[in-house]
């Protein structure tokens, strides 16, 4: 199930696993299949992710199970477990983008993810592995796909997305299919002529690989879509020129401050008195804070 060492290197190399983890993950992987019980964690967590692979709307159940079952791995190996899952998985999802034509550097691009997430753990939490894996589960279910800039998840419209557009005046109603769309870290600035490079390429994507399903409507749920935002930015900036392509869904009231302070800055925990202020993004988000204020989540959508 699992690749030998000499494969491995060069398998994790193609998923943007850091450097300085190859050379552990290697070495842990016999501490994996050396152990008949991580074995089967191992064997049952790949079979639930490639299990109806291509379906989307199973990520509750399977974050479920990450959550549940990843506790059980060997204490040696930690949250590098899911990284062996995924690995193991990869062939499933690789036979599955070649049979809907999806090419090579497209799937390279999305499932380099793992590495990418690897980073994001190294800059947050000072350590490899994959601490939060369920969020890589989309990824290898051919659920989503990394196109230029952003990212975009096949999903269903939520109840309360739905029903705010249905009301809007739109023929969609709650369980309709839809794209979510994320914003990958460590891939510089998202300005205008990306993002809309990024959206001419999940429009014709789509429509190519994926004719049977109706992606009408980009929906994204953020702290880059709390209009707040624009209170300290330009209306030129980059996050006020990506707000400026929504519509908005809905207003959210619960504050999430610690979104930004995670995302911005790398650690969630960090004291907001001594947050940096070194970017208009940084100021931003640290001002408002030091100020009384709370950020919340953006609910938006758009036309594809």
């Amino acid at each position: 199930m699992l690749p030998e060492s000499d494969e491995l290197a060069e398998i994790l190399l193609d998923l943007a696993v850091p450097h300085e983890d190859i050379n552990e993950l290697i070495r842990l992987r016999r501490v994996v299949t050396s152990d008949a019980d991580a074995m089967r964690l191992l064997e049952e967590c790949v079979e639930a992710l490639v299990k109806d692979i291509g379906e989307f709307g199973h990520w509750p159940h399977l974050t479920e199970l990450f959550v549940a079952r990843l506790p059980d791995a060997p204490a040696d190996v930690g949250t590098y477990f899911a990284v062996y899952a995924f690995v193991a998985a990869l062939p499933y999802t690789r036979a599955y983008h070649r049979e809907r034509g999806i090419s090579a550097d497209i799937s390279r691009r999305t499932l380099a993810d793992l590495g990418r997430n690897i980073a994001v753990n190294h800059r947050r939490f000072g350590g490899g592995g994959v601490p939060i894996p369920q969020w890589l589960v989309p990824h290898f279910r051919g659920e989503l796909y990394q196109l230029g800039r952003l990212q975009y998840e096949r999903a269903r419209l939520g109840e309360r997305t739905g029903q705010a557009l249905l009301a809007a005046g739109l023929d969609v109603e709650p369980g309709a299919a839809c794209l979510n769309l994320h914003i990958p870290d460590f891939l510089g600035p998202f300005s205008p002529a990306a993002c809309d490079r990024s959206v001419s390429l999940a429009r014709a994507f789509f429509a190519q690989h994926f004719p049977e399903e109706r992606h009408e409507i980009v929906v994204c749920h953020s702290w880059l879509l709390d209009p707040q935002l624009k209170q300290y930015l330009s209306d030129t900036s980059n996050i006020a020129r990506f707000q400026d392509r929504f519509r908005v869904i809905r207003e959210d009231t619960e504050p999430v401050d610690t979104e930004p302070v995670m995302f911005v800055f790398g650690n969630r925990e960090l004291a907001v008195e001594s947050l940096p202020r070194r970017t208009s993004v940084e100021r931003a988000v640290g001002d408002h804070l030091r100020a009384g204020g709370h950020w919340h989540m953006g609910h938006g959508w758009f036309p594809l």
